[in-house]
């Protein structure tokens, strides 16, 4: 098919990612404006403004929600709150919690602030109560009551010496409390829905407060009395007032009286003169779609709708957070949009790299929004325009143009701009009459794109020689052709790379290859029919006359454009394959299935040369750079992942690092051999092998003082070390072969260790979690083990060889009675007036053994076979048989069943022995056989 010099690719590996960060909640910008903290689930994560990517992320141990946390205001300290009713103070930087407390209140913590100073912490509970904490000296310092329901906002006067908190619940009254007193000395009342939040005058003297009930309230905090009523017709959830000293003329701001910003429900920002309560200016976002019904009400639940508004002083910028969990920062004094993160993705249905150097990747999500990230800083543009779900995209050529198709029944037209990288929609086509899953691109040029939708139909559109470059003059597109193709749904299509043929995947199981060269209707050249299940993707071979096609079946399947016959099939899936691309200029297949993996196929062995457990769900979108480079894979996980081909530096780098653990492995060898143990238990600690390290233990505690060797050698080692050492415990304590070393490090270790130190061990709670079932299961055997040993000494103390002397002790007395084969198995002692016994009295005997020592209820065989084996094993086995039986041989069967001696059977004989001591009964002995007195039948003796 193709060189066969060309370099195969044998590995990706995951080279950065974008990953779900906020998913709601509280969003607090650090006071040196450098990072983001907001809440993901029981994690806090931190952004760096600056790259864009995730440098920290607290987690809490309990895997509760967290409910709130605050930073101080000295960036210091992160305090969170937890469903669990904890408090925990952290050192964010390094991810470590330094202390926790319990919260005292009666239900989760709902809001917390620090004062000005970073000494006060105040929490409001869902339980309308209010506790201060002085995070310093590490108690409470005030438990203020009176709050009505849920205290969703607590706030410092930014005065501190006025000791003044205010906060806000359910009654929808701005409560003003006096720290010095610990009393409420007012409650302003303006507002009739829930306060959303508080801004103060530089003085302190003013307030400005916002609710969800559409109006905006200046306060006179030294009369405690409202000034004005701003309304701004939208449910506000944040206010900013503006800096009076600079100028603000680019967005209204004619004057120096009081103005502020709100960000609520309508999505967008305005400015607002408190004086005239007039709106001096409204940004205008592009693309913005309609937030009003025909009522002329804003609608609830639009995407766009803010939640959350802050300042940065600092930088003359303001961060905002929409409905949609995406954080926006903006550049004053213009409202002009900066950055833009992406908190939350939901399931990522396509995506393809985009712009010069492949700088960009556009990714269509589980929304009618798509987002075009630029890779470096991970910024992120959102596009409107389609008005239902995005279903999948593709880019031409040159990378700065791509179409998108929804479930709108439409068809758009993207253009990136080269210089500011910013996108508009310059095309849109509306025909199709049902929603349109699939695009393609023309190949050549950007001449034409054709579209498959689910009303089984594919339809070719013209474009136009040049695209305007305003958003308001949209080129309106007609479909050039249109082609009743299958029977169902159209789930792909593809157009080969000289723009002469289209190929089509459906859902009736079938792929069809179509003429494009005529002016007019498509014509049909064959189908490609083998898939058993519906045919999720196709795509031309680069180089080759072949036809890759996916199916739900499974497979991938390459086909042959002359004669439509299957070329190959590959197999590996365990689920549906939903992607299939070629790279390596077509000598090699990437596909990607529902099962979360991605495989890369070599095509001329039909072999699967590496398996990438990518995701966690289907793995919809899959795209290999123009390049040839790298890919980027997107999943219902809702996380996006860039991967590179591992070069040949990093192969050669990887081969010297294994040469290297050869060399470590030499070394500790020799270490070993001259009993340098504790530099041996570094070394393998190095190496990250926990059975190398148990090589090690084991060598240790075969020598001469084994456990103060072993003592002295593992508390030597550094913190690191110990561990690794006990997350390897965990490991080696689940197999009975290696639990022993395992307690002995574990002794070491708890016994040196304060608990203190060992909790402060990454993983430690979890590995100790895990150290109790296996050593209770161990402890269980040891136990058995213990009793059946103390049985077999018993039995071994009362047997006696044949020929014994008669002498034996007075309180023993045995059956005499001969035994029915011609050669005795057992020499019986008795002592002086003790009668012997009929065989009749000894049939007896036995069945009333069986029936008190035989739980499984069978006969005994006595016709079966004896193997002769050497006396010790003998003893063994006949310590082992349960009820008193006596067989050489490794079972006994009784009813065609095996059966062996268990612990119940030896604690049954212990208290039948028991008894017969208190009865003055006969006792038994079992005797050693000889072998050469061995009969062949196996025999029983009442015991």
């Amino acid at each position: 098919m193709a060189n066969a010099n060309l370099h195969f690719k044998t590995n990706y590996a995951a080279s950065s990612k974008i990953e779900p960060f906020y998913k709601g909640g509280k969003v607090q910008i650090s006071k040196d404006e450098k990072y983001i903290f907001c809440t993901c689930g029981s994690h806090v994560n931190v952004l760096e403004i600056s790259t864009g990517k995730i440098v920290h992320s607290i987690e809490q141990d309990d895997q509760e929600d967290i409910t709130s946390f605050a930073l101080s205001c000295d960036d210091e300290v992160l305090v969170t709150a937890s469903r669990a009713l904890l408090l925990k103070q952290w050192d964010w930087r390094q991810a470590q919690c330094t202390r926790s407390w319990r919260a005292i209140h009666t239900v989760p913590v709902a809001s917390m602030t620090f004062d000005p100073t970073s000494t006060l912490l105040a929490t409001g509970g869902c339980d309308g109560t209010i506790k201060l904490w002085d995070v310093l000296k590490q108690y409470c310092t005030h438990n203020l009551k009176g709050s009505s329901g849920v205290v969703h906002l607590v706030q410092f006067h930014p005065d501190i010496s006025l000791l003044q908190l205010f906060s806000s619940s359910l009654d929808c009254g701005i409560r003003l409390w006096d720290l010095r007193s610990s009393q409420c000395v007012c409650v302003l009342q303006s507002h009739y829905s829930a306060v959303t939040s508080l801004a103060f005058s530089p003085d302190g003297d003013t307030m400005l407060s916002s609710g969800r009930d559409k109006i905006c309230t200046v306060w006179d905090l030294k009369t405690r009395t409202a000034k004005r009523t701003v309304p701004v017709y939208e449910a506000v959830e944040g206010v900013v007032l503006l800096p009076e000293n600079e100028d603000f003329s680019q967005i209204g701001v004619k004057n120096k009286d009081l103005h502020f910003i709100t960000a609520g429900s309508k999505g967008v920002l305005r400015v607002w003169e408190a004086g005239t309560a007039r709106c001096v200016y409204t940004q205008s976002l592009p693309s913005a779609p309609s937030s009003v019904s025909e009522e002329g009400e804003e609608e609830d639940g639009d995407p766009r709708s803010l939640t959350y508004l802050l300042p940065l002083p600092a930088s003359s910028r303001l961060a905002t957070v929409t409905a949609e969990h995406n954080i926006l920062l903006y550049q004053l004094p213009g409202l002009t949009t900066q950055q833009q993160f992406v908190g939350y993705n939901d399931e990522v249905l396509d995506m393809k790299f985009l712009g010069k150097g492949d700088s960009h990747i556009v990714v269509a999500t589980n929304s009618s929004q798509l987002k075009v990230f630029e890779l470096l800083t991970n910024s992120c543009q959102i596009l409107y325009g389609h008005t239902d779900t995005v279903l999948s995209l593709d880019v031409f050529k040159k990378g700065s143009l791509f179409a998108s198709c929804a479930k709108d029944k439409s068809v758009r037209v993207w253009q990136m701009d080269s210089v500011s990288g910013r996108v508009c929609c310059v095309a849109q086509g509306f025909s199709h009459a049902n929603a349109v899953g699939s695009i393609t691109c023309s190949r050549m040029k950007a001449s034409f794109i054709v579209s498959g939708s689910q009303d089984c139909t594919v339809k070719v559109w013209d474009l136009p020689a040049d695209f305007s470059t305003t958003e308001v003059d949209i080129h309106q597109l007609t479909a050039r052709a249109t082609e009743k193709a299958h029977d169902k749904d159209v789930n792909s299509v593809a157009v080969s790379p000289n723009d002469k043929l289209l190929a089509s995947g459906s859902q009736d199981r079938t792929a069809k290859l179509w003429s494009l060269a005529g002016e007019g209707d498509v014509g049909l050249l064959g189908v490609f029919r083998g898939h058993r299940r519906g045919v999720w993707a196709v795509c031309f071979s680069p180089v080759d006359q072949v036809l890759a096609s996916s199916s739900a079946d499974g497979t991938t399947k390459l086909w042959s454009l002359q004669d439509f016959s299957c070329l190959k099939t590959f197999e590996g899936h365990d689920a549906s394959v939903l992607k299939v691309i070629f790279v390596s200029r077509g000598t090699q297949l990437l596909t990607s299935g529902s099962d979360g993996l991605v495989k890369l196929w070599t095509i001329k062995t039909n072999e699967c040369v590496k398996t990438l457990d990518a995701h966690q769900d289907k793995v919809w979108g899959l795209h290999a750079s123009r390049k040839d480079d790298k890919m980027v894979t997107g999943s219902a996980d809702s996380n996006i992942t860039i991967w590179e081909d591992v070069t040949e530096v990093e192969l050669a780098e990887e081969q010297a690092k294994q040469e290297d653990q050869i060399l470590k492995k030499q070394e500790l060898s020799n270490l070993l051999h001259e009993k340098k143990y504790l530099k041996a238990l570094g070394l393998a600690i190095s190496l990250d092998q926990p059975h190398t390290v148990l090589t090690v233990i084991k060598a240790i505690r075969q020598g001469e003082d084994s456990h103060e060797l072993l003592e002295k050698t593992v508390l030597k080692l550094r913190l690191d070390q110990k561990e690794s050492l006990l997350r390897y415990c965990a490991v080696w304590n689940t197999n009975a072969r290696s639990c022993l070393d395992a307690q002995a490090v574990l002794q070491v270790l708890l016994r040196h260790l304060p608990p203190e130190e060992l909790l402060q061990y990454q993983g430690a709670r979890t590995h100790l979690e895990g150290l109790i079932p296996y050593t209770e299961r161990h402890m269980q055997r040891i136990s058995r083990l213990l009793q059946a040993s103390m049985f077999l000494d018993y039995m071994w103390q009362k047997m006696r060889v044949t020929g014994a002397p008669a002498s034996m002790g007075q309180d023993e007395e045995m059956d005499i009675t001969p035994l029915k084969e011609t050669q005795p198995l057992f020499m019986i002692d008795k002592e002086a007036g003790g009668s012997g016994k009929g065989s009749g009295e000894e049939k007896r005997e036995e069945e009333d053994d069986e029936d008190g020592d035989n739980d499984s209820g069978h006969d005994e065989d006595p016709n079966c076979p004896m193997d002769e084996e050497d006396d010790e094993v003998s003893v063994t086995k006949k310590a082992s048989v349960s009820g008193g039986q006596v067989a050489n041989g490794e079972n006994t069967k009784t009813n065609g069943k095996h059966h062996s001696g268990s612990e119940e059977s030896s604690e049954e004989e212990d208290v039948e022995e028991d008894e017969r001591d208190q009865g003055d009964r006969t006792t038994a002995k079992m005797v050693k056989c000889h072998p050469a007195a061995s009969p062949p039948h196996h025999q029983t003796v009442a015991s």
